[in-house]
């Protein structure tokens, strides 16, 4: 039992434990449902420290007690839920402390097409919205490039939680590549900032005595020791989200430490505030749309457009498409301007819905650049160079409002089918797989013919076409016992085919209760024995967020699958 009257003796913030807002946190957007036994609100960082130190000198006698941090509760993967304490950070950590523009500086990414020109900076609080967020960056001219699908409802602190991608991450990479300082609470109740050091700075950090001190030095041998088979275990597709981003931390010349707090799920510590890069974006956009009949050619076509060095190359299916139209007064609502003069742009695409033409998949392909002759120039290229090799119908986007209908149907298709799916749940257990482009033409047919083993199952696909990243959302009743042991089947089945194409299976959603059970499938022991020392290291009593990433147990997270919509 926790004693909330000890709590609240060094806590300012508020704590929750009516049953209808432990209901509440008890779900994410993931498959899960676990009920946790209070919500506290932190009001500052002494409240965090407050809160830690106090199940520290608890956690002995009662090894239950556990702080779990949450902040929009988008995540599907089951991060942000467990039994003990939850941490919401949205209610009082939702400042932007600053946003300020810089000089241009060039930072390249060694997976985007484009080195990303880092010319601002911003501070924030984990809690902060990335819609206001955004808002006050493009004030300024700036733009966090990482954001997600699903940037109307998400958080910064979220987006660090999971190593957060999204569609223009082709070019511009993951939420690792742009965090700068990260300020995390330690499982010994102290706060600490971490961030990159040069040599000197390490050699400094080293010398520390305490519990900083003992970190550095046991993360540092850790990395020093087995750098070799840190290196080789890198995934090496564009993007990557599962385990601990252990590659990241050193590179024998620079030692960063957030960026393996980077992705951590929460599992090593509780961030209490955010330093993050900034790029200026390009100021014009256009699209080609690529309408395809079947999937065959997908990999071919995926190539031929990647050459080209599109800013986005994004993608969804038949299903999705055939939702928006089912529910197009929804989709209206979600795009801003006059809902007549919206409905006519929708014409053509409900036209193809009502005479059957619906394509396989649509791929929107976005260029940017300084003018619209620039762009215009490369789309024509790459719009004959499609219609010649493929003979694929594509489409020109003639302006802003006409393109904003192709992403408004990407961005929102997961929230559409949570909300209109009634007497199914969206299951998002294979959401996540990512693969080398060029494997595409081998891997779809295969991935094809697993699914067709379930033919009652009901199933969505969009996703990242030029990262080759692709989340798959079947629709499901999980009351059904017969339903929800598809669950553990199909995703071994998935996983070992991602896996043979050296791939990650997960991209940019992260492990949380879903994938944790499978990371010894995709690192081998070695690997994972290592994240085990990571998790030691950082939190030895195991403090922050059990049950994921490290001591994770398949069992648990099939027996805690929602069996209610």
């Amino acid at each position: 039992m926790i004693n909330y009257e000890e709590i609240k003796t060094n806590f300012k913030g508020e704590i929750e434990t009516d049953n209808a807002t432990l209901i509440k946190y008890s779900r994410d957007a993931s498959i899960f449902e676990v009920k946790p036994a209070c919500i506290v609100h932190p009001k500052n960082t002494e409240d965090v420290k407050a809160l830690v130190k106090w199940v520290a000198e608890r956690k002995e006698k009662n090894p239950e007690l556990s702080i779990t941090a949450r902040s929009a509760g988008t995540d599907m993967s089951g991060g942000p839920l467990g039994e003990s304490i939850i941490a919401d950070f949205t209610a009082h950590f939702s400042k932007t402390i600053s946003v300020q523009a810089d000089q241009a500086t060039s930072l390249q990414n060694i997976y985007g097409h484009h080195p990303a020109e880092i010319s601002g900076h911003a501070t924030v609080e984990p809690g902060v919205f990335y819609r206001d967020f955004e808002k006050l960056t493009l004030d300024k001219g700036l733009i966090l490039p990482c954001y997600t699908a699903s940037k109307s409802l998400n958080t910064l602190g979220g987006m660090i939680a999971n190593n957060s991608a999204g569609e223009k991450s082709l070019s511009y990479g993951q939420t690792k590549d742009y965090v700068e300082e990260l300020h995390v609470v330690l499982s010994d109740g102290k706060e600490y900032v971490f961030g990159q050091l040069d040599g000197r700075e390490l050699e400094a950090k080293l010398k520390i005595t305490g519990f900083e001190g003992d970190v550095y030095r046991k993360m540092f041998r850790l990395v020093k020791d087995n750098y070799k088979i840190i290196q080789a275990a890198r995934p090496t597709t564009s993007k990557n989200s599962a385990g601990y981003l252990l590659w990241e931390v050193w590179d024998k010349a620079k030692f960063n430490l957030a960026k393996l707090i980077t992705g951590s799920q929460g599992t090593l510590g509780l961030v209490t505030k955010i330093k993050i890069k900034l790029v200026k974006p390009k100021p014009k956009s256009e699209l080609l749309v690529i309408f395809m009949k079947d999937l065959k050619n997908l990999g071919d076509v995926v190539a031929s457009v990647v050459s080209y060095h599109p800013e986005s190359f994004e993608s969804y299916d038949d299903h999705t498409f055939k939702l928006a139209m089912k529910f197009f007064p929804d989709m209206l609502k979600r795009m801003k301007g006059n809902l007549i003069t919206l409905g006519f742009k929708f014409l053509p695409e409900a036209w193809m819905a009502l005479t059957g033409g619906v394509p396989k998949l649509i791929l929107i392909a976005e260029f940017t650049g300084d003018t619209e002759e620039e762009i215009y120039q490369k789309l024509v290229m790459v719009q004959k160079e499609v219609t010649a090799k493929f003979r694929l119908k594509t489409h020109i986007t003639k302006d802003a409002s006409e393109a904003e209908k192709y992403w408004v149907i990407r961005r929102e298709s997961f929230s559409l089918l949570r909300q209109h799916t009634h007497g199914l749940s969206t299951a998002p257990f294979i959401d996540d797989i990512i693969v080398h482009p060029a494997e595409l033409p081998k891997f779809l047919p295969e991935l094809n013919a697993l699914f067709a083993n379930y033919p009652s199952l009901i199933y969505t696909i969009a996703g990242h076409a030029g990262d080759a990243n692709f989340h798959i959302i079947p629709l499901m009743d999980l009351s059904r016992v017969d339903q929800r042991a598809i669950i553990p089947k199909l995703a071994d089945q998935v996983y070992d085919l991602v896996l043979k194409y050296k791939g990650s299976i997960t991209a940019e959603h992260n492990d949380g209760l879903i994938r944790s059970p499978y990371l010894e499938k995709m690192y081998g022991v070695e690997i994972t024995a290592l994240f085990a020392e990571v998790k030691e290291i950082f939190d030895p009593k195991n403090i922050f967020n059990p049950g994921k990433k490290v001591g994770s147990s398949l069992e648990y997270s099939l027996e805690h699958i929602k069996k209610t919509l």
